[in-house]
């Protein structure tokens, strides 16, 4: 019985211990010479392999798909779905366990998140893995630090303070509890504790607080957990702990800050973004947003989840910003736009800005660079870094009256040079979020209705979903073959642009006005373009690779290498979310194909 087998190593890391127990009692060990094949294709196979020693190549035909050491299984496909479409061969002496092929399957069907592993799409493996996720992610809330909530600051008052002026300091710190001093001791009055005083007592609002304060406050320190807090809370029947940090009071936790946590605070940063009057306050909102993104990945939540709702705080910032700094001129006359993946609903962390400003007539040219140089550098304040081709607000050509913007269009699309198709496919995207947003739609609809027919321009359009090596390009030979040697591969390029720029002009022919990339492959899928099937894994592979690369963004944020946000090292990878990546990276394949052969791009 081998006893060194690791069943941390996923996907085994699924099976309880009872199972690990059992799968321990049946492994074998098998020796494979260099040459020796191994499964061959089209195959069944009679058990599941886990590489102890040497390697092993999955080949299709001649080409090399990827090369597997130590801890890597092959090959579920075979194993479970009666053959492999690949060969695997033993390309130096290798050692593997072997898992038999019955065990495997009464596992499967005794364990959903095992099972999981095997399913040979996409798209069920990736929901069936989130579904067991869903634990963890509660379990880890409750692991935090009581530091990384919403504290509410402490906001101090005297004891002989009248219920009239704490009532007020309370809407002037928008907060509904003060800490009063009263000699040595501290205590807590609340909005409750004003308004039963008031209504129900019948004090005088020229009374003192004093009377109202409670002095049996209950507390926790900034690095205790947050499970710690739930249980005072529940030991004490309160709805309100006094945090303090190195002896000193910080401010107060309240129930639904926990809450937050569990669901991030998207609940209460719309009221923060609606009460700011200054620049100065959203900066604190955009903060705010920025450490949702970083709690919810934490906890487990789906990326299109978080990016939906970053996305929808993220508008409400933009909307407000424009309402504190546009001069009466542009708030009446002008749309503000966002575009690019802020526009398609699929940004989560910061990377640059993209968005403009529509007028419906000129604006004195003074007052316009004034605003144009005040809303950029405000969202550079809050955290959005410029973008590197100058698709922002302050650029005259992504601010400027209707009419002229639309013969930029025309020209665009008339009379190309070699950034149109680039600015095309960015403005493709835009969504108005404050202000004329007919003047947004006016421009999209004169956009579709000039590329309408377009057949040889949309194709000239589509050649871009291979400015970016690929899959189709033999990557995944390449990156699956180097798989612990430390090889890095760009998400972005590799996997994400494509699917979003060829789902963007097929869109496009088919007039299709969603912005959203999933939206826009469900539109494509009611048009025959291609089945339902393939959608739901164009899909997934898409939400895989924006969940991956999320990942990527958060840890380069936290290296200060935001240059390095959507690369991945893929010996860093463990064995599912190689097998996940490659999978996707099939699908791009197969969905580059489709855009190619619709387009008729081997003409061009």
């Amino acid at each position: 019985m081998p006893k060194a087998f690791d069943a941390l190593n996923p996907p085994f890391d699924r099976l309880t211990p009872t199972e690990v127990a059992r799968l321990r009692d049946a492994l074998d060990i098998a020796y494979f010479p260099p040459g020796d094949t191994i499964i061959e294709a089209g195959k069944p196979s009679d058990a599941l392999y886990v590489v102890i020693k040497g390697e092993v190549e999955e080949r299709d035909g001649t080409d090399v798909e990827a090369v597997l050491g130590p801890k890597q299984s092959f090959d579920a496909r075979a194993l479970v779905h009666g053959g492999s479409t690949t060969r695997f061969v033993a390309s130096e002496e290798t050692l593997a366990y072997a898992v038999p092929r019955d065990l495997v399957l009464l596992l499967i069907q005794a364990n959903s998140g095992f099972a999981a592993f095997f399913y040979s799409d996409i798209s069920r493996r990736l929901d069936a893995m989130a579904k067991a996720d869903e634990t963890e992610g509660v379990e880890s809330v409750l692991r935090a630090r009581i530091g990384e909530a919403n504290v509410r600051p402490a906001v101090f008052v005297e004891a002989d303070l009248s219920i009239e002026g704490a009532g007020h300091a309370m809407r002037e710190a928008d907060t509904n509890a003060l800490l009063v001093r009263d000699g040595d001791q501290v205590g807590v009055v609340t909005g409750m504790n004003l308004s039963k005083g008031v209504i129900l007592e019948r004090r005088a609002i020229s009374e003192p607080i004093r009377e109202l304060t409670r002095f049996d406050m209950i507390s926790v320190d900034a690095e205790d957990f947050v499970f710690e807090a739930l249980m005072k809370m529940t030991r004490h029947n309160k709805r309100r702990l006094v945090v303090t940090e190195k002896g000193a009071i910080r401010g107060f936790l309240e129930d639904i800050d926990i809450l937050g946590l569990f669901a991030g605070n998207s609940q209460l940063i719309p009221g923060r973004i609606d009460r700011a009057r200054s620049v100065e306050d959203l900066t604190f909102a955009a903060a705010d947003i920025q450490r949702q993104v970083e709690r919810l990945n934490h906890q487990g939540v789906k990326v299109e989840v978080i990016a939906e709702m970053t996305s929808d705080l993220n508008r409400l910032l933009f909307a407000k910003l424009f309402d504190i700094l546009a001069p009466p001129a542009i708030r009446d006359q002008g749309a503000l736009m966002i575009m690019g993946s802020e526009g398609r609903g699929e940004q989560t962390v910061r990377t640059d800005q993209d968005n403009g400003l529509l007028l419906a007539e000129p604006v004195d040219d003074a007052v316009l660079d004034a605003f144009r140089a005040a809303f950029t550098d405000a969202l550079e304040r809050f955290g959005f870094p410029p973008c590197p081709g100058n698709v922002m607000v302050r650029n005259p050509i992504w601010s400027q009256p209707i009419d002229a913007f639309e013969r930029q269009l025309r020209g665009w699309v008339l009379s190309p040079d070699a950034e149109s198709p680039m600015w095309l496919g960015i403005f493709v995207d835009a969504v108005g979020v404050a202000g004329r947003q007919d003047l947004v739609d006016r421009a999209k609809a004169t956009l579709f209705a000039m590329l309408k027919g377009e057949a040889a321009y949309l194709a000239q359009f589509a050649k871009a979903v291979d400015q970016f090596p690929g899959p189709s390009g033999g990557l995944v030979n390449s990156l699956m073959a180097t798989v612990g040697r430390d090889e890095v591969i760009d998400l972005k390029k590799s996997g994400v642009f494509p699917i979003v720029h060829g789902v963007r002009c097929l869109a496009i022919e088919k007039g299709i006005d969603a912005t959203s990339t999933v939206k826009r492959i469900e539109a494509l899928a009611e048009t025959s373009l291609f089945g339902s099937t393939f959608a739901a894994e164009l899909t997934s592979a898409f939400r895989y690779l924006m969940a991956l690369r999320l990942k990527s963004q958060l840890a380069a944020s936290k290296r200060g290498a935001m240059e390095d946000e959507a690369q991945v090292r893929l010996s860093a990878l463990n064995t599912l979310d190689r097998d996940l990546m490659r999978d996707a990276l099939r699908v791009v394949k197969q969905f580059r194909e489709v855009v190619r052969n619709h387009f008729k791009l081997g003409l061009f």
